[in-house]
């Protein structure tokens, strides 16, 4: 009779499946903020210089991640084409994580270092000069735009209020290690650091 009385009542039926999807995203979600492989940063990882760091947000800014994931999955497929699957202590230091779950584009998670700035370079302004079969839009404007730096200090203050360790001196020098550096040798520092914490 109670269950008879809770499927006719709409109201009802809503806040309690509000409850129970609640509550078992809790027992999902609340343990893993408690697990050292999901909190502790892998070995080497470091914060992104502010160089890195404004490449992450122009990647961010073009919708890089709209196309390409960050995140190797655990699948003998992903492995062999991209190397080792992604690990939790990887993205500690990352404000918002852009794992990505489209692949339009192939995967980045692993894409630092396999290439040179030149090659990154070349791609980016044109990808079908070295990719003929890419349908990736070319970004020549990022050769032209400069950086100010002026926002880069303020970036840094704010990621270390939720746990990434800048230091003083690298909130100090950050305006003017990207002040006057083109938005393309920014991007291209931030691909050429990816997946490099990790053993390949």
């Amino acid at each position: 009779m109670r269950h008879e009385t809770i499927e006719k009542n709409m109201g009802l039926m809503i806040v309690l499946i509000v409850v129970a999807i609640s509550f078992g995203a809790l027992v999902e979600i609340v343990p893993l903020f408690f697990q050292k492989s999901t909190t502790t940063p892998v070995a080497n990882l470091r914060p992104l210089n502010a160089l890195e760091l404004e490449g992450r947000d122009i990647y961010i800014r073009e919708g890089c991640v709209s196309c390409h994931s960050q995140m190797v999955r655990p699948f003998r497929s992903e492995t062999e084409r991209y190397g080792p699957y992604s690990v939790a202590g990887e993205s500690v230091y990352d404000h918002p994580f852009l794992w990505g779950s489209k692949r339009t584009g192939p995967d980045l998670a692993r894409v630092g270092q396999r290439y040179s700035d030149e090659w990154h370079r070349a791609h980016l302004y044109n990808p079908r000069d070295v990719v003929p079969e890419s349908n990736m839009p070319g970004f020549p404007w990022l050769f032209e735009n400069k950086l100010s730096g002026n926002d880069t200090a303020a970036k840094m203050e704010a990621l270390r209020m939720v746990g990434v360790p800048f230091t003083d001196e690298a909130i100090a020098g950050a305006k003017d290690e990207v002040r006057g550096k083109r938005e393309i040798d920014a991007l291209v520092a931030y691909l050429q650091q990816l997946g490099t914490v990790i053993e390949r």
